[in-house]
């Protein structure tokens, strides 16, 4: 299913309107009509907010495919994944995957970050993340979520990912490599 095709679905489930999921989430009528008709998507802040408010992960709301009712005996969907980041030296095992907002820098400068979501015990300061790397656009970063939330649903145990920015680090100011 579509973000579009999910987004309707879970609103209907949890008894929302469009009205209402619009007030909740301090946007117009028209805005979420555009987002399950899949003519528009919402801002990385509003899918997180969507997925806090409608109580899901963003691995439900935004996968293409749900698994429903997969019989096979070879294929195991764990919901679980190991990224590995080359740019950054990491490897972490992750159920989701989350980016942050826009980030206010210079013009070479990466634009998001991309977390990765563990099943440690959740505390105080909330679940375990782990930084996986930096992203140029909006348009690679949503490119990056789709394709790993595709894996998970697939059941595919592993994910290098492949749209991230190489990030030169002098002080506090980080530079994007041109390669």
């Amino acid at each position: 299913m579509s973000f579009a095709e999910n987004l309707k679905k879970i609103r209907k489930e949890k008894g929302f309107s469009q009205e209402e999921l619009a007030e909740i989430m301090n946007v117009s009528r028209q805005a979420v009509s555009k987002w399950e008709q899949g003519i528009g998507y919402p801002e990385v802040e509003k899918l997180l907010l969507l997925s806090s408010k409608l109580n899901i992960s963003l691995d439900s709301l935004m996968s293409e495919e749900i698994a429903q009712n997969n019989n096979s005996e070879n294929q195991k969907v764990t919901g679980t994944i190991i990224i590995s980041s080359p740019n950054e030296n990491v490897i972490a095992t992750c159920y989701k995957v989350m980016s942050s907002g826009k980030m206010k820098r210079g013009k070479k400068s990466p634009q998001y970050a991309l977390f990765g979501v563990s099943n440690g015990s959740s505390s105080f300061w909330g679940e375990p993340t782990i930084f996986l790397g930096w992203y140029a656009s909006h348009d690679l970063l949503s490119k990056e979520v789709s394709e790993i939330q595709k894996a998970i649903v697939q059941g595919i145990p592993s994910y290098e990912l492949k749209y991230n920015a190489k990030v030169e680090r002098k002080w506090f100011r980080m530079t994007m490599i041109d390669e």
